[in-house]
């Protein structure tokens, strides 16, 4: 038996081999966490900078706005005893927030959403869309679109930027009046 081994138990050896395994982990962990946090270099012509030409910015509702106007309108059923859904999308079409008041139907989550996203696609309450499909009939055709009254578009300086739809009331002009309600107390 090599002397190094008699003057060492097998428990001694055991965690003086854990200590040098974990002691190599950490130095290269460290080697691998300096490395992480380096600056990285990239060759000359890797990346581009986009001409102003080719750029555009745009404007965004701001998800304390959002949560303010979905508030509002949940507010405005609650106090008319509705029980009701509430959407607001952004300029995309993409879901902020949406609130679910007590007692709402599980139709109205989707249908607050579709609602919100057809009015921010046209910069039109969804009301007077309804009218459009009796020209065009296949607008109806394509998705995510719903056009029933209740959905509304947020617009600054006459450019849509976010949508609310409410959807759960007992008719569409109930639902376009709290979504109403919700896109007036922006900014109030």
């Amino acid at each position: 038996m090599n002397p190094v081994h008699k003057k060492f138990s097998r428990r001694a050896r055991v965690a003086t081999g854990g200590a040098v395994l974990a002691v190599v982990a950490l130095a290269g962990f460290g080697a691998v966490n300096a490395n992480a946090s380096a600056p990285a270099t990239t060759s000359a012509g890797a990346t581009s900078a986009a001409p102003a030409r080719a750029t555009t910015t745009s404007t965004h509702l701001t998800i304390d706005a959002a949560t303010e106007a979905a508030q509002a309108a949940l507010d405005a059923a609650e106090k008319e005893n509705q029980r009701v859904t509430v959407a607001v999308v952004d300029r995309n079409g993409n879901t902020i927030v949406t609130l679910r008041g007590d007692g709402a139907g599980p139709q109205s989550y989707e249908s607050a959403e579709r609602k919100a996203f057809t009015a921010v696609s046209w910069n039109a309450p969804t009301s007077q869309l309804t009218e459009r499909l009796q020209q065009a009939p296949t607008l109806k055709d394509i998705p995510g679109t719903l056009f029933l009254a209740g959905g509304v578009p947020v617009a600054a300086g006459n450019a849509p930027i976010a949508g609310i739809g409410v959807a759960g009331a007992p008719s569409g002009t109930l639902d376009e009046k709290f979504a109403q309600a919700g896109a007036q107390a922006i900014g109030r």
